[in-house]
Formats: C-alpha cells, sequence, structure tokens
C-alpha cells in the first residue's frame, strides 16, 4: 500500500467511524450562550469585554444576534492557559 492509498484508507475509516458513532462536526460559530458555556464563564459582561478588545472574533449577521468563532476562543483560551 502505497502513502496515497494508505491516507486515503484512514480518511475513509475516520469517517466511517465518525458516522457509526455519531460524531457531528463542529460549528464554527456558535452563539452566546455557547460561547459562555465553552469558556466556562457566567458572566455576559465578561463576553462583552472579549469582544471590545477584540480578544476574540466575533460577527453579527443581524441586530441583536452575535456569534462567536469557536476557533478564536479556542487560540484566547491557549493563549491565556497555564503551561
Amino acid at each position: 500500500m502505497n502513502p496515497d492509498e494508505f491516507e486515503k484508507f484512514l480518511n475513509e475509516l475516520v469517517t466511517r467511524l465518525k458516522k457509526e458513532m455519531g460524531v457531528k462536526p463542529r460549528d464554527k460559530w456558535v452563539d452566546g450562550e455557547e460561547a459562555m458555556r465553552y469558556m466556562r464563564i457566567s458572566s455576559k459582561t465578561t463576553l462583552q469585554k472579549l469582544r471590545d478588545t477584540n480578544a476574540i472574533t466575533f460577527t453579527q449577521p443581524l441586530p441583536k444576534h452575535i456569534l462567536y468563532d469557536l476557533d478564536s476562543i479556542d487560540e484566547y483560551l491557549n493563549k491565556h492557559s497555564n503551561k
């Protein structure tokens, strides 16, 4: 089995296992409640401060409807973790 065939086999195996185990792909954008749960914060004010300081990426497709980028939240958490 050459490297390309092996990679194809692995990708198919992972896809099949995810399907069988019911693993859903992670959404890129989440609402404020889910962002707060993900970061384990309970204050909307803290989330607002992170938004105001551009510490995390967000978008506002509609008035009063703000979505947060999970990759950005991961970066923020990793940057502020104790290693």
